[in-house]
């Protein structure tokens, strides 16, 4: 199955999981595949940055496609494919979808600073994978420092007919998605699907805002995906209720650095990965950190009882 336009409920974006020796952890891998589905996914994203993509050789990330792939059992499979260089690129592109991979994730390259070099870019990335293969288009400038506006977003949907996904991680970027939506209901711009990332931050207003669902790393899917049906059934409120209740762990793990550490280890603490363990280098998780995670699921538990973990 390959990801189109009309792509919509959550993407959840996947950890590799690790042990503590550094080697992937299959185990793991198989659980973290299943766990996605059961909670209620439509299909997820690996080897992006929460998967800790540049840490894995060539041969690993395709092993890691293939396990993944094959577990999911025709479910949908997003493969980050950004490279320094487009040879990269292509070659693990063509081989993830002839694996039965969905489609690829493209960030843009760093240190691109024009509209004309940026639209040159996803050019290029398309031609070099091919314009077979469906892509989602990574946003997201406070990584990658490439900063995108509405009407470089709306030229590169234009001239990249295979780009069916936006993964919308700009910010502050509401606004953003009003302006996309309207180029698109006055015609200006052909319908793609909005997924949104930021670990699900904004999540509750940008339902609000009409995208399609979400892309990102959040270790409560589950919450994300009820969020979103929720709005979907116009319960606004109880959508934004329980949202709130997940917003300071939100807040918490969504620290540059320290994020992702936290985000495995609460998946740990779910059962979903055997340790927390991320390859170096890594940033420190103290014991201060992991005591205030584990406060914030405790507050978390007494209105969500997905957190009594």
């Amino acid at each position: 199955m390959k990801i189109d336009s009309t792509a919509s409920g959550v993407y959840s974006i996947a950890p590799t999981p690790f042990l503590e020796d550094g080697a992937i952890d299959w185990t793991s891998v198989d659980r973290m595949t299943d766990f996605y589905f059961e909670a209620g996914c439509n299909g997820f994203t690996i080897l992006g940055v929460l998967g800790e993509a540049p840490k894995l050789d060539a041969e690993e990330a395709l092993a890691l496609a293939a396990r993944v792939i094959k577990r999911a059992n025709g479910k949908p499979i997003i493969v980050g494919v950004s490279a320094p260089g487009f040879a990269a690129m292509r070659s693990l592109s063509r081989k993830v979808m002839d694996t039965g991979a969905a489609g690829v994730m493209i960030a843009p390259g760093g240190g691109l600073k024009t509209d004309d070099t940026i639209a040159a870019y996803f050019r290029n990335a398309v031609e070099a994978v091919g314009s077979d293969i469906p892509w989602v288009l990574q946003d997201y400038p406070h990584s990658t420092g490439v900063t995108m506006s509405n009407n470089l977003v709306r030229r590169v949907v234009i001239e990249n007919p295979s780009l069916v996904i936006l993964k919308h991680e700009d910010w502050p970027g509401l606004d953003k998605i009003t302006t996309l939506r309207g180029w698109e209901k006055d015609g200006s711009m052909r319908k793609i699907s909005i997924l949104i990332g930021n670990n699900g931050l904004f999540f509750d207003f940008e339902l609000d805002r009409g995208v399609d669902g979400a892309n990102t790393g959040y270790a409560f899917p589950d919450m994300l995906v009820e969020a979103f049906k929720l709005s979907k059934e116009g319960k606004r409120d109880a959508a934004h209720d329980l949202f709130d209740a997940h917003l300071p762990l939100l807040r918490y793990d969504h620290q540059p650095g320290v994020g992702l550490a936290v985000r495995k280890y609460v998946l740990k603490r779910r059962g979903i990965l055997s340790t927390a363990a991320m390859r170096k280098p890594a940033p420190a998780f103290t014991p201060e950190t992991r005591a205030e995670v584990d406060y914030l699921l405790g507050r978390l538990a007494k209105h969500d009882p997905r957190a009594k973990v």
